[in-house]
Order: structure tokens, then sequence, then C-alpha cells
């Protein structure tokens, strides 16, 4: 047999195997994993070498060919480009598929969400429920906690109204101090935005202040557009010496006393947050208001109301006088 007959069968022969070893990798790629349980997380750690990243994936249930996922891998070109964090997997899902999830890095990405009006004590409990985060809060006091994230109101040791209301995306395994963090520093963005634009001649003497107003806001207000008119009865209160007189302070500071409905002993009952039987604001803010609650604390409207009572249909009806307040009053509530 003359050499270049054996060449030409060697060269046969490898692209046979090379085609074998090709249509190989492409079924074993293709081919879908057998998941057990059929859906399960996996987390890949921040500069995984390609090999560690296989290990990863076959420790945490996802069982694929260390040596053909790497062939795979290099053969595409995508070896650098595999990113960390945490990944779904699903029943069903091939190594080719697989391999494109982590170079896309399409991590999961859980949900917070925390409601304007809620109390700190309210977010803490949310945040305290969600599996997904990792709980260093745990048995950590409201000062505590403040003093993790670095907040200077950890002396006061009262966390409410410090929190921005909103959705908050994260990976698994995040620790609840993020969210905290990212909470706080929002609301005081906000806060600060809002401060920066305030209208002239408002009775606060602080940020602070606001924050404690746009609280009371938030929970006095059934009806968005009554913001900026509620925000003005409570202003106009404060420049000539009225008491607040606002119900949802009082319930805030009867705290796990309150029975669902205040009654007379309520009102006269004292307490810092007992706006009927104190002046002024009370001393910390009562929920965790909204940017619209922020922005119509420091804006207030053009009024010289003093008064105003619900409708009973979330809206509510102003005065600048007792006599026309009573008169609504008994048109609204005495009435019903």
């Amino acid at each position: 047999m003359s050499l270049l007959k054996k060449c030409l069968i060697a060269g046969v022969i490898l692209v046979t195997l090379v085609a074998a070893a090709v249509a190989g990798v492409y079924h074993w790629a293709t081919s879908p994993i057998d998941l057990t349980p059929a859906q399960l997380d996996v987390t890949i750690k921040p500069h995984s070498s390609l090999r560690s990243v296989t290990a990863q994936l076959n420790r945490g249930g996802v069982p694929v060919e260390p040596e053909l996922f790497v062939l795979m891998t290099r053969l595409l070109g995508l070896q650098s480009q595999l990113k960390s964090g945490n990944y779904e997997f699903k029943a069903g899902i091939t190594p080719y598929e697989v391999l494109q999830k982590l170079a896309r890095g399409d991590v999961n990405e859980y949900v917070a969400t925390i409601i304007e009006g809620w109390t700190f004590r309210h977010m803490r409990a949310e945040l305290d429920a969600n599996p997904a985060l990792k709980h260093d809060t745990a048995g950590m006091s409201d000062a505590d906690l403040l003093a993790a994230i670095g907040a200077p109101e950890a002396p006061i040791g009262n966390g409410e109204g410090l929190f921005f209301p909103d959705t908050y995306l994260f990976d698994k395994d995040t620790s609840d101090l993020d969210i905290y963090r990212r909470a706080y520093r929002l609301m005081k963005l906000r806060l600060d935005e809002a401060w920066a634009a305030r209208a002239p001649g408002l009775p606060y003497k602080t940020p602070y202040d606001a924050l404690t107003m746009a609280s009371i806001i938030e929970k006095e207000t059934g009806k968005a557009s009554d913001r900026p008119m509620v925000s003005a009865v409570f202003a106009n209160r404060l420049r000539v010496g009225m008491p607040l007189q606002t119900d949802p302070t009082v319930i805030y500071g009867l705290g796990d006393s309150y029975e669902g409905r205040l009654k007379k002993r309520d009102l006269q009952t004292d307490t810092p947050y007992n706006t009927y039987t104190r002046m002024g604001l009370p001393p910390t803010p009562i929920a965790l208001p909204g940017v619209a609650s922020l922005q119509a604390a420091l804006n207030p409207a053009q009024t010289t109301a003093l008064y105003f009572v619900s409708r009973g249909d979330g809206s509510s009806i102003f005065s600048d006088t007792l006599d026309d307040h009573n008169k609504a009053v008994d048109k609204y509530i005495r009435g019903q």
C-alpha cells in the first residue's frame, strides 16, 4: 500500500473520529439533564475557574460531565464570560442551556417590597420572613441595626421613617443589612431632594422634622390629591400654636394596647405621640412615608385652612373655621 493511500485512509479515519466525537458532544450538550429535585438553585462563587464552575454545578445538583462541559465551553470561546451569582435550573435544561445561562449572567433576582405607610416594625417583620435573605439582623435591637448600617440616628434607637418604601431586588443569600442600607440611603436621598426644593416659610427646623410630618401625612391621607392640603392644615396649626390633633400619632403611641378603634380615653391618655395632649410634632416619624408625602410635607398647598374631616370615601373636606368644621363633622361623621 502506497504512502499516499495510507495517509488518505488515516485522514478518513481521523475525520470520522472527529465527526463522531463532535456528534457525541452535540448529543450530550443538547440532551436534558436529570435534575433531582426538578427545580433547584445553584450559587456560582465570584472569580471561579472553569473547572471550579463545573464542580459547583455538580455539587449543587446539576450533573454535567466536567471534561465535556470544559470542552464545550472552550470550543464556544465562553470560558472567560461565565458570571457568578445564584442561578435557577429546571428539569429539561440541557448542558448547552446551562452554559448559555452562565454566560448571560441570567441570575435569580429576588424581591423585597416595602409599602408606604408601614411602620419600621412591620418592615423588620417582612424582611425577617423573607426566605431568600441572610438574616444577619436576627436578635439585633433597632439601635443595633442602625449602628450596623452606619446611621447617625443610632443613639435615638428608633428607625421609624428612616427607610424608603420601595421594591428592592437582590441575589439569594444577600444580607438583610444590605436591604436596610439601600433603603436608608434612598430615603436620605429622597428627603434631601425634597428639602432642597422646599417652599419658603415652613415651620420645620430640620429635614427630620419634615420627615416626621411626611409620615403623618402618609397615614392621614386617603386620597393622594389631598396630601398638599392635609400638609397645609398641619403646617398652619404649627404656625399658630394649635395642637395637631391627629389620630394616627395617638394610635402609634398606644402601640400594642390599641384595640382597633380609638376611644375617648385614648385621646386623653398622654404619651409622647398624643398630639391632642402635646403641642408640636411627635418625637419621631410614625411610619415610612413615600416620595409623594415627602413632597407634600415640604410643598403644602396655599390655604388658610385649619381643619379637615373625612367624607367617608377617602377624600376630605377642609375648613378655615371651627364653626364650618363642626358643620362638616355633623354632615359627614355624626350624620352617619
